[in-house]
């Protein structure tokens, strides 16, 4: 059975980190000043690690399947009827934005850093309502 509790608690922490970013992140900035470019990109691999946590613990508590990596969790999730496709995909993204940040396999690409405060951020936001909807939080 899943821990509501727990899972809330790291879905308000996915919201706080968004909104940090909207508020706090100075993207004009971001290849000039390294300390924007560490929150900026830290703060990213906080939410994403967030939301890998909130999926990890779903598909081990519900018994979704065995993933061999961190994005298919989402894809156990939409195929348990968590998540819908396009949530799906972006969250997979996430996934690997967040294992290139953690892991190094390459330098961050701050043009992508840049594009996911601009334009990806709802998709954060939009997991945490579909988790918490899923769970009755509301």
């Amino acid at each position: 059975m899943v821990d509501r509790d727990l899972v809330l608690k790291k879905l308000a922490f996915i919201e706080t980190r968004v909104r940090e970013l909207q508020t706090l992140a100075r993207l004009d900035l971001l290849e000039s000043d390294i300390r924007e470019e560490r929150f900026v990109v830290h703060t990213l691999q906080l939410a994403a690690q967030a939301a890998i946590d909130v999926a990890s613990h779903i598909v081990s508590d519900d018994r979704l399947g065995e993933p061999r990596t961190n994005a298919e969790l989402f894809e156990l999730l939409h195929r348990a009827g968590w998540l819908g496709p396009d949530l799906t995909r972006a969250m997979r993204n996430l996934a690997g934005f967040r294992n290139i940040v953690v892991h190094g396999y390459e330098d961050v690409a701050l043009g992508v850093v840049r594009d996911i405060v601009r334009d990806r951020l709802p998709d954060l936001l939009g997991f945490a309502a579909a988790i918490g909807d899923r769970l009755g939080r509301r």
